[in-house]
């Protein structure tokens, strides 16, 4: 393949590669602090609800919360506890299953509220944001089912706390040395903290600097992989999908290209579809034109994102199954909310 071809792409994939090395270091790098300092009690107190009864340690709370800030850093920190042994794969597609609606948190904030709800309006945007929490939520309580029934203890490894006096009689014998000395003692401590912050914070970074290393070359690899194929490849076949789904639940034929917009551009759809509430479209019969464009998109948006993303850090055999577990349970419930909307 000619270099021509090739560096426009490069070009275009290695901002997107940086990107998401940033977001996977900040990730993983959180993951190994939050262990070293002790720091799961505290940040994961609330996230403790959904992961007790799905039977996961207590670390994953750490990732569940950071999911709402950042997707991309909350599986770093996924990928970083199945990496060290504190999560086996089942355990991880469970905890990347009750992960969603918290991903979903955060596009609330950055995409909902400021963009699509002004788009369509007030009752159909909070109608259609309303049944992707929904969504995202049952999808979430999916998970927490599976894990309550799934998981035990063989499937997970909580990080070991380590002892305060596990130096036994060493303890002891300094204490009494140091008995009488106080300010000795409390040098002593103060210098013990400042090498044990080091140390915590050279090997999270360590850890880290091995993640990114492994990670970044399949990701940069997999980006060009799959833009190139993208440029060579008609899409547009997947939009064939959109008519028999739209038939099938009764919508308007102006549904259609509203789904096809829809599946290629969010915005897009939304502001093809807008005009036409109360005239073409009812706010439900809207909605879940919507959503099934959200089904057609999949096909789009899994090919040129998911892919990508989740082979780069979970390599290919394990990124597959988080793919399907994603996307299967995304469809399912998808279908059931356009079901709920159509009756």
């Amino acid at each position: 393949m000619q270099s021509s071809a090739v560096l426009p792409v490069l070009f275009e994939v290695l901002p997107r590669v940086a990107h998401i090395a940033a977001y996977i270091a900040v990730g993983v790098f959180a993951a190994n602090l939050v262990v070293a300092f002790g720091l799961v009690e505290r940040i994961a107190g609330l996230s403790r609800y959904l992961t007790s009864p799905a039977n996961l340690p207590d670390e994953v709370g750490t990732a569940i919360v950071t999911t709402a800030a950042s997707t991309t850093a909350g599986y770093g920190m996924l990928a970083e506890f199945r990496e060290s042994g504190v999560l086996d794969d089942r355990a991880t597609l469970v905890a990347v299953t009750i992960n969603t609606f918290f991903g979903f948190v955060q596009h609330i904030f950055t995409f909902y509220w400021p963009v699509l709800i002004p788009i369509l309006g007030r009752e159909v945007g909070f109608m259609y944001v309303g049944a992707r929490a929904a969504i995202a939520l049952a999808i979430t309580a999916t998970g927490v089912v599976a894990g309550a029934v799934l998981l035990s203890d063989r499937n997970t490894t909580p990080v070991a706390v380590a002892e305060t006096d596990g130096s036994g009689g060493a303890v002891d014998a300094a204490a009494a040395d140091g008995a009488g000395d106080g300010d000795a003692a409390d040098s002593a401590d103060a210098a013990d903290t400042d090498d044990s912050l080091r140390e915590a914070v050279e090997d999270a970074a360590r850890s880290t600097w091995d993640k990114l290393r492994r990670i970044v070359p399949r990701l940069a690899v997999v980006y060009v992989a799959v833009t190139l194929l993208l440029r060579t490849t008609d899409l547009e076949s997947f939009a064939a999908l959109a008519s028999p789904l739209t038939n099938l639940v009764g919508l308007p034929g102006a549904a259609v290209p509203v789904v096809v917009a829809f599946a290629f551009d969010t915005t897009t759809g939304a502001a093809t579809i807008a005009p036409a509430v109360g005239e073409t479209f009812t706010p439900k019969q809207a909605v879940a034109t919507m959503l099934i464009g959200g089904i057609i998109s999949f096909a789009v948006s899994t090919f040129k994102r998911s892919i990508p993303f989740q082979y780069g850090i979970w390599g290919p055999e394990f990124g597959s199954k988080v793919i399907a577990v994603n996307t299967g349970l995304k469809i399912v419930f998808i279908g059931v909310a356009v079901a709920l909307l159509v009756a």
